[in-house]
Order: C-alpha cells, then structure tokens, then sequence
C-alpha cells in the first residue's frame, strides 16, 4: 500500500518500456497437469505479467491439502535476461511497516509505552501531538501530511536517489503542510506517521531502530534473510529493479538507489523464505500478547470495499498482512485465516499499469484462482 503522491503522479503517464519479458517458471511438480490449478495459475501469472509489462516475479503461494505452489517468471535483468530466482533477495518497501508496529507493540506489552499515548510525549514538533496517539498513527488515522507526498521532497529524492536520509531531514517536508483532519477522524495513509515511530521506538529503547527490529523481531522469528539497511546495501543475489518515477517518466534501474528515504516505513529487505515464515507470524501474532495482538487486528474500514485497516496491518477480502512498494520493487505478504493459506508475491518494477499496482494485480489473478471466495483486492 502507497501514498498517490506527487512521486508517483508526476510520472505516472510515462510509458513502461523494458525488454521483453520471457516468463521462465520452474518445472511443474509431480503430478499437476497443465490443465489442473498450477497449470492455469501459470497461465495467468504470464498474461497479467505481459499485458502489465513485469519484468520479473517470484511467487508462493502454500495452503493445507495442496502441493506447494513456489513460481519463478520473467528476468532479474533485462539486459542480460538473466532469470529471476526465488531465493533471490527484494526491496520489500512498505512491509517494513509492519516490522516497526511489531516492535512497537512489543514495548505495549513491556508496559513502556501506551498506544493511547500522544506522540508529543516522545517527539516535539508535531502539529496537535498533544491529541494524535501513537495508535492512530499506526492505523493511519493521525490527519498528519505524508512527507513522501510533498512535491519539494519528490523533486528532492529523484534528483538524487542515492542521498542518505534521516528521519529529522524527512519529517520536515510533512509538517509544512497543514493537518489533513482532526485525529482519528478520517484514514489517510500517511509515511510520516511510520517515521516517528521509529523515533518512539528509539527513544524508549535507547537503541537505533534497525537494531531493536533485528533483536527483537527478526532473530526470534528466524528471519536470517530479511534485514533493515542502514544505507543503499542490497545483499546478493538481488533482480535489477525499474521504475518510471524519475523525473522525465523514463524507465530506469532503480537498483541501487537508496531506500533510507523511507525508513521505517519502507526501507527493509527479504526475500521469499522468510516473508512466508513472516506471513503467518505476523496475522497470528506470534511475537505478542494475545490481548496486544487484539488491538493490531482491530480493523477499522478505509473507503475501499472489502478493505480494512489495523495497526500497521490490513485485511484485504479476508487475506490479512501488507504489500510494499518503492521504485523498483514491490510486494505483497498476506496470510488467510480461514484457510491457512499463505500467499507472498515479489516483482522488480513499481510501474503502474492502468493505474494499479502490479503487485495487486498479480495477486488479484492468483486469488480468483486459487481462492475465490477470498479475492485480494
């Protein structure tokens, strides 16, 4: 899930041009015929691959009484046409929001802090922190202007998108702007809110944000693969991965551009393996209290039919978990009660197509398949 914001509007018009896509799946498993739900699967992630224009994509999808569906399509490179692989590794985006709400609520359950507490009694500087608190900015109801959707910061960021950032030179271009409701009154999603919850974090644990999400939640959850980097490192193997949210519309490698512009909203990095393990850790509530894991899961309605929205997570026609996107990458990680399903998608563009996120309608393809009572949307 991402903000529209003058980034992503200012090229949205730009046409995707990229090599042509070679969907190169791995051998079908023993026994799933062509005709049978791989086979159509298969089928449709290749023509929603092809008429979106996505390079490369890697998917999983693992439900009880079913072989496990682990797919590899297209390319990592689309200059060499190396294939994509599913170990590789991916920018995960705005799935690191949910890293930080986890570590967050661990601190609810240490009893240090509240999620009824106003923001301004951790961070000064915050337009009405005295009424925003810290569960309204964690459900994306705070009213507070998202500093990736002011035009200066785009124009920033594009002119030099291997800039290091910090959170204080970050905040600034969101707190220019006037509130956009009064707290609570309204969802509007909204990066800034992620980024001084990081801050919370830091301040209460008197450590930096990579380190406490790494100790707390990445290393009990055995997550060996997933990490939050302090700069533009990207561990290999890694896809190349294109974007058109440059200045002039063009298509380019965003690869080694730096994601520290996002923080603790969208900064992190996994890959396939763990966004699995993740999936179901994270809507069952693995690393919290049960009563903490209740308040994550308190879904409140967004404007969109069949979406909702809790702390840092959401609920999409009953898949629960997040997706992630920044210029390059995206992805989806959502995990279905109901059927013990799991689902996690990985893509190396953010490029538009119609106006919709490829990751959505990968994922929307594969679920009218192989769930249709339950269509992410």
């Amino acid at each position: 899930m991402r903000t529209l914001s003058p980034l992503r509007r200012a090229v949205a018009a730009g046409a995707l041009v990229l090599a042509a896509v070679v969907p190169t799946a791995v051998p079908a498993q023993a026994g799933s015929g062509a005709s049978g739900l791989p086979g159509r699967l298969d089928a449709a992630i290749r023509q929603t691959m092809d008429e979106a224009g996505i390079p490369g994509v890697v998917v999983g999808l693992w439900r009880p009484g079913h072989p496990d569906y682990v797919r590899s399509f297209g390319v990592a490179d689309t200059t060499t046409g190396a294939p994509i692989a599913d170990y590789m590794n991916f920018r995960i985006g705005s799935e690191t929001k949910t890293f930080t709400v986890t570590a967050l609520l661990q601190l609810v359950d240490d009893c240090l802090v509240g999620l009824d507490d106003p923001i301004a009694k951790y961070v000064d500087g915050v337009r009405d922190g005295e009424n925003i608190t810290l569960r309204q900015l964690a459900g994306m109801r705070s009213g507070l202007f998202s500093y990736s959707e002011d035009a200066d910061f785009a124009a920033a960021l594009l002119s030099d998108p291997e800039r290091q950032w910090t959170p204080e030179e970050l905040l600034p271009y969101g707190m220019k702007h006037e509130n956009k409701f009064p707290p609570g009154a309204a969802f509007d999603y909204s990066n800034s809110n992620l980024v001084l919850l990081g801050l919370v974090v830091e301040k209460v644990t008197g450590r930096k944000l990579a380190d406490v999400i790494h100790d707390r939640v990445l290393r009990p959850g055995r997550l060996h693969r997933t990490l939050f980097p302090t700069g533009a490192e990207f561990p290999s193997p890694h896809p190349r991965g294109y974007t058109n949210q440059t200045l002039t519309g063009e298509t380019a490698d965003a690869t080694d551009w730096n994601p520290s512009w996002g923080w603790a909203a969208g900064a992190m990095i996994s890959n396939l393996r763990d966004l699995r393990v993740w999936a179901k850790d994270l809507a069952t509530g693995t690393l919290l209290s049960p009563a903490t894991q209740a308040e994550r899961l308190k879904m409140q309605p967004i404007g969109v039919p069949g979406t909702s929205y809790g702390l840092g997570i959401f609920d999409s026609n009953g898949w629960i978990g997040h997706n992630g996107s920044l210029p390059g990458y995206e992805s989806v990680t959502v995990y279905l009660p109901e059927e013990d399903a799991t689902l996690v998608v990985l893509l190396n563009t953010d490029s538009f197509h119609n106006g919709q996120e490829p990751s959505t309608l990968l994922a929307k393809a594969i679920t009218t398949i192989a769930t249709p009572s339950h269509i992410y949307d």
